[in-house]
Parts: C-alpha cells; structure tokens; sequence
C-alpha cells in the first residue's frame, strides 16, 4: 500500500475525564480523547465523549462471539503447555504422552485442549500431579484417529479441574 500525498496528523487530547468533557465544545468530531484519570480512550461522537472497546478492567458484555486461537502443542514423550499463549489448544500423539503440569498458571482460565489419537498405532496420555479429575484419571481413547477433548479450569498453580470428552464410538 502507498503512503496517501494528504494526511491528517493524529491528535490525542489529554486530561482528567471531567476536563475533557468540560471543554467538548473545544474538541472536533472524531477527536480522540484519553482520560487520564480512568485510563480509558474516549472518541468525541455527536457533541458528546464515547467510550467502546474491550477493557481488562471492566465487566463487559458482548453481542458477538468471542474466541481466540488454536496454539498446536510440540508431540512427544511429555508435553508441558505454556498456558500464557492460549486458552485453547491441539495435540496429536506420536508416543506414549505425558501431559505434564503447564507453565504460567493463572487461577480462573479455562480453555480446551483436542487430542488427536495416532493414525496407526495407539498410544497412552497420562497426567502431571496437578491435572484434577473427578473419580480419578480418566482412559484415554485407544480408537485410531480418535479425538478427544480434555476441558480445564485452573483453580489454583497447583489444581487444574479437568474433565476428558471422548468421541463417541461408531
């Protein structure tokens, strides 16, 4: 893409929210506004300061489906997730798996993880000490090219609530 020959400049006006909204005569449409006392972004809509947008520190409600990505997790003879890049995530087994305790813990996500059963030979998962199950470890699938959903909730660093949906058989 070419840089346009005529550009409008960007300008942020700055202050306490009160400030800003006193002074609304003074701002143009569209103007963007950061209220330094709410650390929230304002845009001037029709005489008036609006707010929209996804805050981290607010309850929101959404029209819309929200989601994130897959992130593909590396196969092999133990699996360690890093649970700060995703809530959801795939696994296709290549040996016998150890699904150990993820790194960077954070009480309160949830996610999923897919696992896919090998193609052509059946392999086993088992489950780091802080995976939680309710009646005990669950089997996994044996059934080839199976899948099967681990859902989990982080409750503490040290207890992930997790329940395993197999793929029902055909």
């Amino acid at each position: 893409m070419t840089t346009p020959a005529t550009r409008t400049p960007v300008r942020i006006a700055r202050g306490t929210y009160a400030d800003l909204n006193a002074s609304i005569a003074d701002l143009l449409e569209g103007e963007i506004c950061y209220a330094t006392d709410e650390d929230k972004i304002y845009v001037v809509e029709g005489g008036a300061l609006t707010s929209g947008g996804a805050y981290l520190n607010q309850v929101q409600s959404y029209t819309k489906a929200q989601r994130g990505g897959v992130v593909a997790l590396t196969p092999g003879a133990t699996v360690t997730p890093d649970f700060s890049s995703g809530n959801n995530y795939s696994l296709t087994l290549n040996a016998n798996t150890t699904l150990a305790n993820p790194t960077n813990l954070t009480a309160g996500q949830s996610g999923a993880i897919a696992i896919t059963q090998d193609s052509s030979t059946a392999y086993t998962l088992a489950y780091g000490s802080a995976w939680k199950f309710e009646g005990g470890v669950p089997t996994f699938s044996t059934t080839l090219d199976s899948i099967s959903t681990l859902a989990y909730y982080v409750v503490s660093s040290s207890h992930i609530a997790a329940k395993l949906i197999s793929e029902p058989s055909s």
